[in-house]
């Protein structure tokens, strides 16, 4: 597996500023986390996703961290399981409240 974090950077209120992934070998997302501007977040996998934000996973591979990188408005970079790990946690925890 594949974990990536993406910052987005822009003005758009309603779109989150931080993308959180979890790739399989092929790059497709199996779970995947938005975080907003004022905190709060959506997650998605294969047969969940929050109810406040509407998130949803990608059709499509993701595409290397490098082409993500030409465009200016995104920052990303791999980190590590456990970082996503936590950060799914949080998301899960907060959507279940």
């Amino acid at each position: 597996m594949t974990y990536i974090k993406v910052v987005w950077k822009h003005s758009h209120e309603n779109e989150p500023v931080l993308l959180f992934s979890e790739l399989d070998e092929k790059r497709f997302e199996i779970r995947k986390v938005e975080v907003f501007r004022d905190g709060t977040m959506g997650f998605a996998n294969e047969t969940h996703s929050s109810h406040s934000h509407y998130c949803e996973l990608g059709s499509v591979p993701v595409p290397a961290l490098e082409d993500i990188a030409k465009d200016p408005e995104f920052e990303p970079t791999e980190i590590e399981e456990r970082e996503f790990g936590q950060i799914w946690d949080t998301a899960v925890k907060r959507g279940m409240q």
